[in-house]
């Protein structure tokens, strides 16, 4: 469940989906060359330099389309002497490597031998690895696999206009599964994100702080009251959905809805009238980068603030938080006794990445102990193991359409903060999510088409 590199069983699973390789912002107009390394492969990604610099190639935005047109992701070797093409010259829509000019396409393929021969047909024999892209919502997304790619599926994250979005990145030095499963996680928001003192929160995480509807108290007062939730998994077509129940009063319940993107995404949501799906994407068996989009279904998002918020609190060009395990994560004693439970500064990814870092590079399982409510966790790892053996022998696997009408159907998935009666709790949370995607500039459009 956590080796990812080529040719392995999950490898090849998690290959079989798109996957994040880039933030579009990090490819800059100066030089949008970078090297990639996705689950220990080593490729380069690129924009194409005979196409605009926003690309309204209809390609790009096609459903499942095999590329796009703008952007080349190919490997980083040259497959003459195996020099280092992320340093290439972007011409003629490729990268020509500097040592001997050999020209490679977006899709892999030798374009010119310029020392060989003119007559030399040894250029058609020469072909390097190469994949697919498209780019959704700030992200550049390449499809590692075998075959043609499948279509996106119509999940919010990818449906939302861009101007209601965020894109961003980090650097987590553990194995991505560790990342999945601290999201799917619901019980650990009661301790890992507390205050003990009052919550001054204005930096990422402060959904914590927002009021829940109706309760006059904040989601941290609500969770950290709750700490022990009932937790109820169900199967979904995206993945699983999972459900912390939480007492507000004898008649009134609060209900917080979380959700696995199989195989490796979960959606959350994100305060009042936002959510976001965050994906763990491995660069080696030791190391994953989290991507994230953020989407508010009622106000364009201020992408700038946002931005210069998450900037702060990470190093470029690799997006390493610079709380890390080489600091200490900045724990501060006296603010663990003050002021925040993990004495680890206000930003609750810098809590998330301490959890599952500290746990090492690729956890131990055959030491832990899980219980009650762990239940999201260990339904995780039992339907990733079916899933494995599911695709080695070509069947059906979660969150993977097969065509454009079974992509349709990936809608969502619905996540959402709320306060339900204690009684018919599960048709409770559906209106009030029914009614929220109302109001949405552009969610409510598909609310309004499903409902004729």
């Amino acid at each position: 469940m956590t080796r990812t590199g080529p040719g392995t069983p999950l490898g090849q699973l998690m290959r079989a989906y798109w996957q994040p390789v880039a933030l579009v912002s990090e490819m800059s107009e100066e030089r949008p060359v970078k090297a990639i390394r996705i689950m220990s492969e080593d490729l380069v990604l690129f924009r194409r330099d005979d196409t605009p610099e926003r690309a309204d190639d209809e390609t790009d935005h096609q459903e499942g389309a095999a590329a796009s047109g703008v952007w080349g992701l190919v490997g980083r070797y040259c497959a003459h002497r195996g020099v280092d093409l992320s340093y290439g010259r972007r011409e003629n829509g490729g990268l020509r490597c500097l040592y001997h000019g050999w020209l490679y396409g977006p899709d892999g393929r030798c374009l010119e031998q310029p020392a060989e021969p003119e007559h030399s047909n040894f250029a058609a024999k020469v072909r390097i690895p190469s994949y697919p892209c498209a780019e959704r919502n700030g992200i550049v997304f390449a499809y590692l696999g075998t075959g043609d790619p499948p279509p996106f599926p119509a999940y919010d994250c990818f449906r939302a206009p861009e101007e209601y979005t965020f894109a961003f990145k980090g650097w987590w030095e553990c194995n991505w599964l560790q990342g999945v499963e601290g999201g799917i996680d619901p019980s650990h928001v009661s301790f890992l994100h507390r205050f003990v003192g009052e919550d001054p929160r204005e930096v990422y995480g402060q959904q914590f702080s927002e009021e829940v509807e109706g309760t006059g108290k904040k989601l941290s007062e609500l969770v950290g009251a709750g700490f022990r939730p009932d937790i109820e998994v169900e199967s979904a077509e995206h993945g699983l959905r999972v459900f912390a129940l939480r007492e507000f009063t004898e008649d009134v319940r609060h209900v917080r809805i979380t959700n696995l993107v199989f195989p490796n995404a979960f959606v959350v949501p994100f305060g009042n009238g936002k959510a976001f799906c965050q994906w763990h994407v491995p660069i080696d068996d030791e190391n994953h980068y989290w991507f994230m989009i953020l989407y508010d279904f009622e106000e364009v998002t201020d992408t700038q603030t946002l931005l210069a918020q998450r900037l702060s609190q990470v190093s470029l060009p690799d997006y390493r938080p610079l709380r890390n395990r080489t600091n200490g994560w900045g724990f501060d004693p006296r603010e663990q006794r003050e002021l925040t439970y993990t004495g680890m500064g206000l930003d609750i990814n810098v809590h998330d990445q301490w959890a599952v870092e500290s746990m090492g590079p690729v956890q131990d399982r055959t030491v832990e102990r899980l219980g009650v409510s762990d239940r999201a966790v260990t339904a995780n790892r039992r339907l990733l193991l079916k899933a494995i053996t599911s695709f080695e022998n070509g069947n059906p696997v979660p969150g993977r359409p097969l065509d454009a009408a079974s992509a349709e159907e990936l809608t969502g998935p619905l996540a959402i903060d709320t306060i339900t009666p204690a009684d018919g709790w599960e048709e409770a949370w559906r209106q009030r999510e029914s009614e929220r995607r109302a109001r949405s500039p552009w969610a409510g459009r598909e609310v309004r088409r499903a409902q004729r």
